[in-house]
């Protein structure tokens, strides 16, 4: 099980992978722990933010979503946060062998839910929602994980780095991919019943 705290990810990030290259999960379920403990952070606060709080679009009254049309939301929100977790954790395992390093799921599955680290603490920025500050909190925590990303793959996979970087880019290449993957479900969901009901 990882032993190293994976908040040290956000201030000191090399000496955390080397940490955590060495304590790496032998299991799937140990592998998942973290981030199924982070991923309540974001789906809490834009739980609360967007029902209590709501946003505003100028000097506009505030919008708020329902508490009965927010729940089933943000159970879909925390669960697409895991399975993209589980679903680019099985990618970094697959494509391993291809430059040079050994893998298990466990180990892509952690690497994945670690790299989102800072996603899941920016996430936070949902119990006030300022469309502004959401968007600029969101590109610098994207720019950390993909940081995190390019950082941590030649420590965790004990590859060179000119390998790490060709295989973090394909990796970063698989995350784009994952998020088109989840615009379009969210289309597809609200059309079939999880349709946010706005409140005054």
């Amino acid at each position: 099980m990882i032993t190293a705290n994976p908040i040290g990810l956000l201030y000191a990030p090399r000496t955390a992978w080397h940490r955590i290259a060495g304590r790496l999960p032998s299991t799937v379920g140990a592998a998942l722990l973290p981030p199924l403990l982070l991923a309540i952070l974001p789906a809490v606060a834009w739980y609360y933010g967007t029902t209590r709080v709501g946003w505003r679009v100028g000097k506009e009254q505030a919008i708020r979503l329902s508490t009965d049309s927010a729940l089933p939301i943000v159970i879909l929100f925390y669960l697409a946060m895991v399975g993209a977790v589980i679903g680019i954790g099985y990618m970094v395992h697959w494509m391993s062998r291809t430059y040079g390093a050994s893998s298990t799921l466990a180990k892509g599955i952690a690497i994945a839910g670690l790299t989102a680290t800072p996603l899941f603490v920016a996430g936070a920025i949902g119990f006030y929602p300022t469309l502004w500050l959401a968007l600029a909190l969101g590109l610098v925590a994207i720019s950390h994980a993909v940081y995190l990303l390019y950082v941590g793959i030649p420590i965790v996979m004990e590859i060179p780095e000119e390998q790490g970087f060709l295989f973090a880019s394909a990796v970063v290449a698989v995350g784009l991919v994952a998020m088109i993957c989840l615009m379009g479900a969210t289309v597809i969901l609200w059309d079939m019943g999880a349709t946010p009901v706005f409140v005054d």
